[in-house]
Formats: C-alpha cells, structure tokens, sequence
C-alpha cells in the first residue's frame, strides 16, 4: 500500500515559481474581491462576535506575509513591527479585535500591497529545489498562498453573517446529471492515510502511515437540504434522544430548530444566502450545521458520521493500484469539471454533480460544496512533527475540536487536498459546513 508519488511540479524549481506564484496572484485577487466589494464602514464593523472585522484579516495576511516569507524567507528587517501584536491571532481572540488600534481600511491595503510587491521579489531569487526546509519545494510560498485562501474563506463567512443586500455574485452551480445509488460500498483492508509526498502539505496531514478500515458503507453524496428537512419535520430538535448531551443543551439554551439562516414563513422554508432570500433547495447539500446536528441527524437516520480515516479511505484509495490518490478522480489537480471550490459558485452544486470527480468507489462530490463533519477528534498522525510553528495545528489536538474534510465551495485548489484536515468545534454553525453519513456492514 502507497500513497500517490509527488506532483510533476514538486522537484523542478522554475514550475514550482509558477506555481507559487500563480497561487498568490489568485488568492491576493480574491482578497481584493472580498475586501473591495463592500464600503469602509462594512470592512471596520464586527458583523458577528465569532468572526474578525474584515479589514482585520486584511491586514493580517499581509502581516503574515511579511513574517514568514520577507523576514523568514529573505531575513530582511520588520517592516512595521510595532502592529505584529495586533495581528496575532493568538494573542487577541476575534470579538476583542474591533477595539484594537487597526489599521484603517486604505492603510492596511497599502501595507498588504507593500508586502506583495517585496514578497514576489523574493520569489524571483529564492531556491526553491532544494535548501532549507521553509523553502524547499516552495513550501514558504505554497503555505502563505494557502493562509490567504483560508482568511478569505474566513471573509467569505463573515459576508454570509453580514446584514444588507448582496455585494456578491457567481453563476450557477452545474446541476446533477444522474441519480447515483443511495450509498456505497467500501471494501475492509488497510491503506495508506496522509502524506509524506505531497510538497505544500501541512503538518498535521503528515506522514504517509497504514491504516487498517473494516468494510463499511457510505452515502454517495453529502445528506441534501430535503433530507434534512425530514430529521425537522419529524420533531428532530425536540428528541432529546437523538442528540449528544452536549448537543441537547446547545438546542435548548439556543432554542435551535434548523440549520443556521433558515426559517420558515408561510408555510415554506427559506435561507439567507449572500444577502438574498430563498426557498430552501431540497437537491442542494444541507449547509451551516454544527457537528452535533450532523450527529443527531445520523442517530435519528439509524446511521452514524463516518471516522476521518473511513472519509478518506473512500475518498483517496484506488484497490485496482493498492495507492491512495491525491483526490477523489486522481493524481491530477481540481478543475471545474471535476470539483465546486474556489468561490467559483457561490453555493454547493446538486447531489450527483461533478460525476467525473467521483472516487474509485463511487462516492462523490467528496471534494469541494462543503466541509464534511467527521466522527473523530483532531489528532496527531504517527509520527507527527510540528511545522514550521506549533501553533498551526498542535494547539489544537485534543477531544475539543472535531475534524472535518473534503473542502467546500468557498475553499480555493490550493487549500484543498484528499489529505487536507479542517477541524473546527462542534458547536460552530457559521462555518460551511455539511455532512455525509456512514454506517457499519
């Protein structure tokens, strides 16, 4: 059992620069995007306690930026050391961060570009083959490109929270082009789980390790809107014996009664999505759900949320080859044929779309239109070594945090892999967030 060998890219300096570069150019023009669509007054107000003021995480990208690839990369002087504390996201937790001495929105544009135009500098000259760990294979770079595309995902969610008409557009979603069966088949045996291949993978998805899955069956899609409707309709959020305990209190003290930004109005359910108002889509994957409403979900379905290590045994092992690929179809990158990512749509795409992206044991959809809840805890793999900080992941090991997979439609290519782990608490519903159910043989 192997994983998928490096991507062609991986050895060669000069198409890992394009590479690098192409990643950077598109996450700083989705940044733009996000940060450009709205006034001032949107960027500076805190349109919910959970998330950051805009202009903050504009900021810190570029403050981020600097550290690591201007400082760490090209050992230049701080630019601006004295905001290093403001832009810490450990030292200032999000509802504080509104009354902060923040750079104003044209000042924080201005260091963000700054920053830019340096960091491509620096990339122009840095050995990227070989050398130092932070640059080999471009690691430094590939890391900050896929940080912003995290921060942007992050602005993209505080634009759902925001109040007002829509500022944001995108086509729709391609729509399902056959009806797979209900669930499949995955077959009992070991394979090869993480990556010690893959040259920008983080490292809480390191190494490549065994892993032995007894057979188990899985849902062909992500649980739509009209089956979660059932779970409502069916007195779901008032069964105490569906929920965790935990999950239970979360409902009442909340007085919860379905997924976040739904609600009903003469008799239809309706959602807010981006600043409009519609009807709940019944085909589309159910959206802003905590993991203890996945989990209720599953008890009251019969069923359960499948391990992360089942998750990805279905999403990556190939049994023709004994390998684990690099996604769902393959070795091969994300296009749009294949996968819903990058902001491309503005909403998960119907079950049963994307029927080329479907894994050798056909589920699909496994990739991209929303983060998948998991059974398991954020855990170290065998092996584990923190870097290039221990703060990206080892702070957050532990039982608190659930871990979710697969990427959603606001996750960009290069922040989303068959290995990438997410992992969030189980109370968070503001995030984009669905689920798939699994269950024994």
């Amino acid at each position: 059992m192997t994983e998928s060998p490096a991507p062609p890219h991986a050895g060669d300096g000069e198409a890992l620069r394009e590479r690098a570069l192409a990643a950077l150019l598109t996450a700083r023009e989705r940044t733009t995007l996000l940060t450009d669509s709205v006034d001032d007054h949107d960027l500076t107000a805190q349109h919910s306690p959970l998330m950051s003021p805009l202009v903050w995480d504009l900021a810190h990208i570029g403050n981020q930026e600097e550290l690591w690839l201007l400082r760490g990369v090209a050992g230049r002087e701080a630019m601006r050391p004295e905001i290093d504390g403001l832009y810490d996201a450990f030292e200032h937790p999000r509802a504080s961060r509104p009354s902060l001495p923040l750079l104003a929105p044209g000042e924080a544009r201005s260091y963000a570009s700054e920053v830019r135009g340096r960091a491509l500098d620096v990339l122009e000259s840095a050995p990227l083959g070989d050398g130092p760990a932070l640059v080999r294979s471009g690691f430094a770079f590939g890391m900050i490109a896929q940080h912003e595309q995290q921060h942007d995902e992050t602005m993209l969610i505080t634009h759902q929270l925001r109040s007002g008409p829509a500022v944001l557009t995108a086509p729709e979603p391609p729509r399902a082009v056959d009806a797979p069966p209900d669930e499949v088949l995955v077959p009992g045996g070991p394979f090869t789980m993480g990556t010690s291949a893959e040259p920008w993978a983080l490292d809480n998805e390191r190494p490549a390790h065994q892993r032995d899955v007894p057979g188990f069956v899985i849902d062909t899609a992500p649980v739509t809107c009209g089956a979660y409707r059932a779970f409502i309709e069916d007195g779901g959020y008032g069964e105490r014996r569906w929920w965790a305990p935990e999950g239970w209190a979360m409902v009442r003290e909340h007085e919860l009664a379905a997924p976040l930004f739904w609600h009903r109005d003469s008799g239809q359910w309706l959602r807010r999505r981006f600043g409009v108002t519609e009807p709940v889509p019944d085909d589309e994957p159910v959206l802003h759900v905590s993991w203890y409403e996945a989990d209720a979900y599953a008890r009251w379905a019969g069923r359960r949320l499948p391990t992360e290590a089942e998750w990805e045994k279905a999403a990556r092992h190939d049994p023709v080859s004994g390998r684990s690929r690099r996604y769902p179809w393959g070795d091969e990158d994300p296009t749009p044929e294949r996968a819903n990512l990058g902001q491309r749509h503005l909403r998960p795409a119907p079950a049963g779309a994307y029927p080329v992206g479907r894994a050798p044991c056909g589920a699909g959809q496994l990739i991209g239109d929303v983060w998948e809840w998991t059974s398991s805890d954020f855990l170290p793999y065998p092996g584990f070594a923190p870097f290039p900080y221990r703060e990206y992941s080892e702070v957050f090991f532990g039982p608190e945090h659930k871990v979710l997979r697969g990427g959603s439609f606001a996750v960009d290519t290069v922040a989303c892999r068959g290995t990438f782990r997410n992992w969030d608490l189980p109370v968070r519903r503001q995030i984009f967030s669905g689920f798939r159910t699994a269950r024994d043989l």
